[in-house]
């Protein structure tokens, strides 16, 4: 029996978990519980399933040619990958010694968990940076602090590893101008950034809050427009940026 971990599901996505087609992979545990989160239902480690590298590899080889055809490969995401660092490590080593690229979909936040063993085997990092604004983080995230993240950034931008950032506009929470500034002038200082996501958020998770009995914390909160999005959107494109 090769390395469990706690599996909450798996899906096919394509051009939204990293290039081509992907498996991607969610774990269940998160140390962070964002105002904004859509899956909740992945909060706790006991909302998975245990599951070996075994079998979650002969899911995977059974889209090998799927993803030499579109460029794609397996995505870990969750809850919090980082929370599971060995079976996410051995994981990508399976792939890596198949041929099959793999991306870690992760706040950062337990960035120092991942050790270089897993980042040798990493292709891509989709890092989801929740706020530049210390006081802004805490609310997004309702725990922690930002350094964590920042500090991951500036390791993997160091090991040459290449980065998608992630930041999803909450309006009301880490939307002011100034924090917007502050996020794209560090992540211009990262050398392997290939591009920066901004994304509105959304109220899709709202039938899994209410399943679980859970508040919604952002039911008052409007979405952002196309304009506050586009507004965003400009400043990381001020510091250089390609930004979807």
């Amino acid at each position: 029996m090769t390395l469990e971990g706690s599996v909450h599901s798996w899906d096919l996505s394509t051009g939204v978990d990293g290039p081509g087609t992907r498996f991607t992979l969610f774990l269940a545990g998160c140390t962070l519980r964002c105002v904004y989160c859509q899956n909740p239902d992945t909060w706790r480690v006991g909302m998975g399933k245990m599951t070996s590298v075994d079998d979650v590899m002969a899911q995977i080889v059974r889209y090998r040619k799927v993803f030499d055809r579109t460029g794609g490969g397996v995505t870990v995401s969750g809850g919090e990958p980082l929370l599971q660092p060995r079976f996410v490590t051995e994981l990508f080593r399976r792939c890596a010694a198949l041929g099959i690229s793999t991306a870690l979909d992760t706040s950062g936040a337990l960035g120092a968990l991942a050790s270089d063993e897993l980042l040798a085997d990493t292709c891509l990092v989709l890092l989801d940076i929740k706020s530049m604004d210390p006081a802004s983080y805490r609310r997004v995230t309702r725990t922690g602090s930002i350094e964590p993240t920042l500090r991951f950034a500036s390791r993997l931008s160091e090991q040459g590893i290449p980065i998608w950032v992630r930041f999803v506009v909450v309006p009301g929470y880490n939307d002011d101008p100034d924090n917007v500034e502050a996020l794209a002038a560090f992540v211009e200082t990262l050398e392997t950034v290939e591009r920066v996501d901004v994304i509105g958020f959304h109220r899709l998770g709202v039938p899994k809050y209410e399943a679980l009995h859970l508040p919604i914390l952002l039911e008052a909160t409007p979405t952002p427009t196309a304009e506050q999005l586009a507004a965003v959107r400009d400043v990381f494109v001020g510091h250089g940026q390609r930004v979807t």
